[in-house]
């Protein structure tokens, strides 16, 4: 068992390592808005995802089979890629899409339901996928 906890631990490194720097890059974008920790909710699913399938495959991503490796890509794609996009556009003001906003910084206070359950979609097609594999 402490073989399989460490093997866990290994694989889920990059994993945690990405979510980690996007979580502080997230707090560095929003600055002092109310919503930073609501934006961390679907990063934190990710990273239970992605322990779960490990559990499930002591240690190995495909070793439960193969719905839930490719449930849990489906599930970081629109995730974590939608959050990563949508605050770099705030960031860097893309195509001036904040600039006649009278509060910009809301967008952000919807925007862990939108990720989530688009992760979710991406979640189901994944496990589709998966199931017929």
């Amino acid at each position: 068992m402490a073989v399989a906890f460490r093997l866990i631990l290994w694989r889920l490194l990059p994993l945690l390592l990405i979510t980690f720097a996007a979580a502080f890059w997230f707090n560095d974008v929003q600055g002092d808005s109310p919503y930073v920790v609501r934006n961390f909710i679907p990063l934190g699913l990710l990273v239970l995802l992605a322990a779960f399938t490990l559990y499930r495959g002591d240690g190995r991503w495909a070793g439960a089979g193969k719905r839930l490796p490719l449930g849990v890509a489906g599930f970081a794609i629109p995730a974590l890629g939608l959050s990563v996009y949508l605050h770099y556009a705030y960031s860097v003001n893309l195509n001036g899409m904040f600039t006649d906003a009278s509060h910009p910084y809301r967008i952000f206070q919807y925007l862990p339901i939108y990720t989530t359950v688009a992760g979710g979609i991406g979640f189901a097609i994944g496990w589709i996928i998966g199931r017929n594999a």
